[in-house]
This record gives structure tokens, C-alpha cells and sequence, in this order.
């Protein structure tokens, strides 16, 4: 459960609530943002890095999708991962920590292809949150179906795509999967919006190598200084020390 405000209680929804109401309610998250925010560059295209590349030559490699073909897909989950995550005063919202990238590099690996999960029979759907997740469908699957299929319902409720909808639409949409009142083919809705926001959390605090966290923003949030040996040189301190956070790659020594 993640509250950027650290506020987990249910409120009253007051006349012109913001967009933080939905998550508040649903108990995972704080916020919201504009609908039809501009994303500039998130979506990267594939470019060939040349000896000497800058900086920003690189972060356009990183930020090149590996799972999703259908920039639909991608753009649908981007919006999603937001409302989840949203931009606030405490700092960036998924977009700009690069979540939708982390979970798209996830979903191409290992972890999207179930790889080192048991998948055989017999499945039972209705007992999900007991004994994991209950399907045939890999998580790759799981999220190309309940993406799509979230892209249906705004435009069948709504007439527009997903990532075009206001905010309040965009969440009246995630509370039916979240409610398991979408009806999924081979897994329930609420198992895609838990994957959702598991792994938009992760992405927002995982480390930056895996692509989410982007300039380690995330940590820097919640303070936390990122992996350390140890603190030998510390622990008598007798001030309280804060330490700026450290990603593996730099702890590693960066760039050969």
C-alpha cells in the first residue's frame, strides 16, 4: 500500500474532489493527473548509438519498449501506471520515474514469460488472491488482455480512448477492474489491477538499472540512500545522518 501524503484513511469525497480521491478510496495510492498530459518523449524508438553517444543518446536506447508492439498498449498502460502513481507536490508521478518502461522491460523477461512459475492445471479463477494467480495466461498475457480490454471500455463508456479520458474517467474505468466488475477472458479483472499497481510501486522504487526510478527520484522521496555495504564508518554517529542515494551503478564504479 503506498500513500506519498502517508494519509491510508478513507475520506469523505467533497464537492470538486481531486483526482487523489480514487486511490485514496481503493487504498493503494495518492492522486491523479490531468487528463491528456503530454508524454514527449516517453515513448522511444530504437536508435543506433554510435561511438561517443551523449547522454541523452544512451537514456533513448534505455527507453526503447522490448514487450509492447502496439504503442496503444504501451500509451494505455503509461495513463494507468499515472493514475496510480500520480505527479503531486512530493514529486514525479510514474511517467517521469519511467514505470511504464520497468514494467515493460519485466514483462520481456523472466517474469512476463512465468518463466520460473509453476503454470499447470487444474486453475481455479474464484480462488486468485488464495492461492496466487490462477490462470493459464502468463503475466504478459495477463496484461496485453486487461490493457486492451481497458481500451474497450473507455471508448465503449466513454467514446475515447483510455489516455485521452480526464482523470475521473480514467479511475471510474480502473475502480470497475479493481472491483472485478470487468469481465476478462481466462483471469479476473481485479488480478490485472493488481498486477498493475504492483508492479508500478515496484517500478517507482526499484532500482535504476531495471529502468524504473528514473535519476533514482523515487528514493530520494522516501530518503532512502539506495544499496550499501555497510555502516561501519557511520553507526557512531551521534547526529542523524542523510545520505544521498546511491544506485548500483554507481556503487559499481558507472561506465567502463
Amino acid at each position: 500500500m503506498v500513500d506519498k501524503d502517508q494519509n491510508k484513511g478513507h475520506t469523505e469525497e467533497p464537492e470538486n474532489a481531486s483526482r487523489r480521491d480514487f486511490l485514496k478510496k481503493s487504498g493503494y495510492a495518492a492522486g491523479g493527473v490531468a487528463g491528456g498530459l503530454v508524454l514527449g518523449g516517453l515513448f522511444g524508438q530504437f536508435d543506433t548509438a554510435e561511438e561517443g553517444a551523449n547522454s541523452d543518446q544512451v537514456e533513448q536506447l534505455q527507453n526503447a519498449r522490448t514487450f509492447f508492439k502496439r504503442r496503444e498498449d504501451f500509451e494505455t498502460l503509461a495513463y494507468a501506471s499515472e493514475r496510480i502513481y500520480p505527479e503531486d507536490e512530493n514529486g514525479p508521478g510514474a511517467i517521469k520515474l519511467g514505470v511504464p518502461y520497468f514494467i515493460d522491460k519485466q514483462l520481456a523477461g523472466y517474469y512476463g514469460y512465468n518463466a520460473k512459475t509453476y503454470m499447470k492445471g487444474p486453475f481455479q479463477p474464484q480462488k486468485s488472491g488464495e492461492y496466487g494467480l490462477q490462470t493459464k495466461l502468463n503475466r504478459g498475457e495477463v496484461f496485453l488482455h486487461g490493457l486492451r480490454k481497458m481500451q474497450e471500455v473507455s471508448q465503449k463508456d466513454f467514446g475515447s480512448k483510455f489516455a485521452e479520458l480526464e482523470g475521473e474517467q480514467q479511475d471510474e474505468i480502473l475502480r470497475k477492474f479493481e472491483a472485478n466488475e470487468i469481465k476478462l477472458k481466462g483471469v479476473q479483472s481485479s488480478i490485472f489491477f493488481e498486477l498493475l499497481r504492483q508492479t508500478t510501486i515496484e517500478g517507482v522504487y526499484s532500482d535504476p538499472v531495471y529502468g524504473g526510478n528514473k535519476d533514482m527520484q523515487g528514493w530520494k522521496m522516501i530518503e532512502y540512500p539506495g544499496p550499501r555495504m555497510g555502516w561501519a564508518n557511520e553507526i557512531d554517529a551521534e547526529e542523524f545522518l542523510s545520505k544521498e542515494p546511491m544506485s548500483l551503478k554507481e556503487y559499481q564504479g558507472g561506465n567502463l
